[in-house]
């Protein structure tokens, strides 16, 4: 059901489950720098659990539908990481391509082992070496806020789906649907975020595991609290409420992703659906609920 390369791998590499082809990974929109941490940060964070990633894949993947996701569909994870919504979808579709410019497909090849309608590439958003109108879905997953310039790497991935197939991506939110109070404490942690960011390896993945414990956790213990006593529409306006039934492992991953990156864009409601359009999709559906902003698009 796959379809061939359309360039010769500049490197082949045999791991115990697969080969994993190698593209070169040079472009104008790609941060080296980056893409080296998210290697870095996956190769360390990748022991996700099948209940883990059933858990968050319900929450990500509540706006799709059996018309975009059913065993007749050839689809591809642009920026795949440690390949766990990959595999969430690997058991809804036919074939799934799974792609990331780094180290972190090597994560994803011990995640995916025995998964057998997966195919790990080594390439960046510039260099899928597939044809353009090969895929009847593509999604890109907390990845393209991470590339310098969002929008051209969004049509980048929209020119690998076939007219009529559908897009899906999750972008970081821009707090347009919060209060000040929120904007606030999130101007303080985007403050962290600069500082943190530029720690070198191990003194920032222990900041960052200590920034789980004291600015996560406490909100989250908090909406549990709420949650627990009733007050689950209150539990839900409280900050980080989305990560009140994940365990304290991919809160610390999240801690990393959120204040280990230098670079971090965010976009409003509006603003994403703008780039979907530009990017030449409609039928454009964004997510109601958190995470924010989940979106999905027809291309046209």
């Amino acid at each position: 059901m796959f379809s061939a390369y359309n360039k010769t791998p500049i490197q082949t590499i045999d791991t115990a489950n697969r080969n994993i082809s190698v593209f070169s990974i040079d472009g104008k929109n790609i941060d080296p720098e980056v893409v080296k941490t998210f290697g870095d940060e996956w190769l360390k964070f990748n022991a996700f659990s099948d209940e883990s990633i059933n858990l968050q894949g319900h929450r990500y993947f509540d706006i799709l539908d059996e018309k975009m996701i059913n065993k007749n569909v050839y689809g591809i994870d642009i920026g795949c990481g440690t390949g766990r919504w990959t595999k969430y979808l690997s058991d809804k579709v036919g074939f799934i391509e799974a792609v990331d410019p780094s180290d972190a497909v090597f994560a994803a090849d011990k995640l995916l082992k025995g998964v057998n309608n997966v195919r790990i590439t080594k390439a960046a958003v510039e260099t899928i070496p597939f044809d353009d109108e090969t895929f009847d879905f593509a999604m890109s997953v907390g990845v393209l806020h991470h590339i310098p310039n969002t929008q051209n790497a969004m049509i980048d991935c929209v020119k690998k789906v076939k007219r009529g197939g559908y897009f899906y991506c999750y972008l970081y939110y821009s707090l347009d649907n919060r209060g000040i109070l929120f904007k606030l404490l999130f101007e303080a942690s985007d403050l962290i975020r600069k500082i943190v960011s530029r720690l070198s390896p191990g003194p920032k993945k222990f900041v960052c595991d200590v920034l789980a414990v004291i600015f996560y956790m406490p909100f989250v213990f908090l909406s549990r609290f709420l949650d627990f006593a009733g007050f689950k529409k209150m539990a839900k306006k409280i900050p980080l409420s989305e990560y009140a039934s994940a365990r304290f492992f991919v809160i610390r991953n999240d801690s990393l992703d959120r204040f280990g990156t230098r670079l971090e864009q965010r976009f409003s409601k509006e603003e994403v659906i703008k780039m979907m359009s530009n990017s030449g999709l409609d039928n454009i559906v964004v997510g109601e609920n958190a995470p924010y902003y989940c979106a999905v698009g027809q291309r046209k």
